[in-house]
């Protein structure tokens, strides 16, 4: 069986192959420190996976829009998180709610069964809780005002790993949890241990999981 019969379409195969070369692009531009680099080849590799999602044949179109929305205020928040200056990272991370928010709504739309969705919450519960809690008391200690984002964001990012995870798509658990742990870097470095928010190591993990996660969501689509 080809990869074109499940799913996977010639054109979209040839786009993921320029985004997989973008991402490790972007990879090594923030391994080196090289922001000029970092500006063309971050938002560059989200656009291709919006290519890609566009591009593939999966099963369930209206999920497929609902990602493409993700993808695209994904892309938004990229740029904003990208840009110098802490007054964009409020908008960086209402972008990145707003996709959250977007992939719930594609996962509902086709939504896995209600004791497979109770088992993801219950997980989540279990592994998400901790950490949130500890970065909402972060925040709290260090920038108070951010205490109200913040803790919606967490708790909209929990409920798009529940649902990911209710779906029962090996790419939909893979690329959700990997995103929140991307996420959750973002928020041990900015907040928790400040002293990791410009160390290059902690950098290029939070960057390769989330380009990652977001793969591993869009070839969920393929199902």
């Amino acid at each position: 069986m080809t990869c074109e019969t499940v799913g996977v379409t010639v054109t979209a195969q040839v786009l993921l192959g320029v985004t997989a070369v973008a991402a490790i692009v972007d990879w090594l531009a923030v391994g080196t420190r090289n922001r000029r680099l970092e500006y063309v080849a971050k938002p560059l590799t989200l656009a291709g996976l919006v290519a890609v999602a566009c591009t593939l044949d999966p099963s369930a179109g209206d999920v497929r829009a609902a990602f493409v929305v993700a993808l695209v205020l994904s892309l938004i928040g990229d740029v904003f998180l990208m840009l110098p200056g802490d007054r964009w990272f409020v908008p960086g991370l209402a972008a990145f709610l707003g996709a959250h928010v977007a992939y719930v709504v594609g996962f509902s739309l086709d939504p896995g069964s209600g004791a497979a969705l109770l088992v993801g919450a219950l997980i989540v519960l279990a592994v998400m809780v901790p950490t949130g809690v500890r970065l909402v008391r972060a925040v709290r200690r260090t920038a108070a005002p951010l205490v109200g984002p913040v803790s919606a964001y967490v708790v909209v990012i929990a409920a798009m790993v529940a649902c990911a995870t209710a779906w029962g798509n090996g790419w939909a658990i893979a690329g959700a949890w990997l995103f929140a742990a991307s996420d959750t870097g973002i928020g041990e470095s900015r907040f928790v241990r400040p002293q990791w928010s410009d160390a290059r190591g902690a950098r290029l993990a939070i960057i390769v999981l989330y380009h990652l996660g977001q793969a591993g969501l869009v070839l969920s689509l393929v199902r």
